[in-house]
């Protein structure tokens, strides 16, 4: 066994590059990755909030807020995801009404 433990999530190759980041409580921020440490603090810079629709906290909107530089908590991160190459899709599994 090699006594380094290879990491499951490289942040490396998104240094300077977007990033989609889903924090706890159902923030939703884009930005550009700035740096990071070993507990998943992140620092995004040109950072952009997208707003939650009022009557249902689980529904983004197309409303966005400028934050600027900030630093997201690693206990808060749920998800890191790159904004070059995905695209939103409709959720295939919601069934149509009166099915």
């Amino acid at each position: 066994m090699s006594g380094r433990k290879e990491t499951v999530l490289d942040l490396a190759k998104f240094i300077d590059k977007g990033v989609q980041v889903k924090l706890t409580g159902g923030r939703q921020v884009t930005g550009t990755l700035k740096g990071y440490d070993q507990l998943l603090n992140l620092v995004l810079d040109e950072a952009i909030e997208s707003l939650r629709d009022p009557d249902d906290p689980l529904k983004t909107t197309d409303q966005t807020r400028r934050l600027g530089l900030i630093i997201c908590r690693g206990t808060a991160v749920m998800l890191v995801s790159p904004t070059d190459g995905t695209d939103e899709i409709a959720n295939p599994f919601i069934q149509p009404d009166g099915v």
